[in-house]
């Protein structure tokens, strides 16, 4: 049995409505219904065969499924995934995928300043699932006392037009608020996002059990219509 036909075995259409109305982005079609405990299972049990190695190579997959199982088994490859994750972000088309695989491959960053440079570089990039992961993996895995200067240094250089870089972005700021409030709400104070992450962020950060009521109430002062 190939990777595919498990994969086929194992999935429910009905779970695959599901998942479509999550990710809109991508046709019904193109959605087996793998679920992603079961997406785990399969991505473990082949990581580091020969099965799992022809998989990786198989690029382009047909299904959002396969891709689900392909940034799963990344994270299960350690450090010498680096190589295979920067080619799989070349046909990442939604953020299921996208982020799952910067959830995944923590080992990269196990050597996190040696990482800096190629998050630097995806956030460059023209590919916006490129933006976004490189995003996920600064929220991820950088905003800490450390890092924080350099997190919200990358993030207010992000200027798009696409919803899912912009909904990155919100999230990191608003983590950011959590984890580094002193250091991030000078720059909601001063205007440094444009209108829709700025209010995005404080709507993510309002709905943190870790942010005080008073830092709350503030933070709802500073909406921009």
């Amino acid at each position: 049995m190939s990777i595919l036909d498990e994969i086929v075995s194992c999935s429910e259409r009905s779970y695959g409505d599901f998942t479509y109305k999550l990710i809109p982005t991508i046709k019904r079609e193109d959605i087996l219904g793998l679920r992603a405990p079961l997406a785990r299972k399969i991505a473990k049990k082949y990581a580091g065969t020969k099965e799992g190695a022809t998989f990786l190579s198989s690029l382009p997959h047909r299904y959002h499924d396969e891709n689900m199982v392909h940034a799963f088994m990344l994270g299960y490859m350690g450090e010498g995934s680096l190589l295979f994750a920067t080619r799989f972000l070349g046909y990442v088309d939604n953020w299921a995928v996208c982020d799952s695989l910067a959830s995944g491959v923590k080992a990269l960053f196990k050597d996190r300043e040696k990482m800096l440079p190629y998050i630097k570089c995806w956030l460059k990039s023209e590919q916006s699932y490129r933006v976004r992961f490189g995003l996920v993996c600064l929220l991820n895995y950088y905003v800490d006392r450390e890092h924080i200067d350099d997190v919200l240094a990358l993030s207010c250089k992000i200027k798009s037009d696409e919803y899912y870089i912009n909904m990155a972005n919100a999230w990191l700021i608003s983590v950011c608020l959590v984890k580094e409030y002193e250091s991030t709400i000078s720059l909601i104070e001063n205007g440094a996002f444009d209108i829709w992450t700025h209010n995005k962020a404080i709507q993510k950060a309002l709905e943190s059990y870790r942010i005080s009521k008073e830092k709350k109430d503030y933070l709802r002062s500073l909406r921009k219509k």
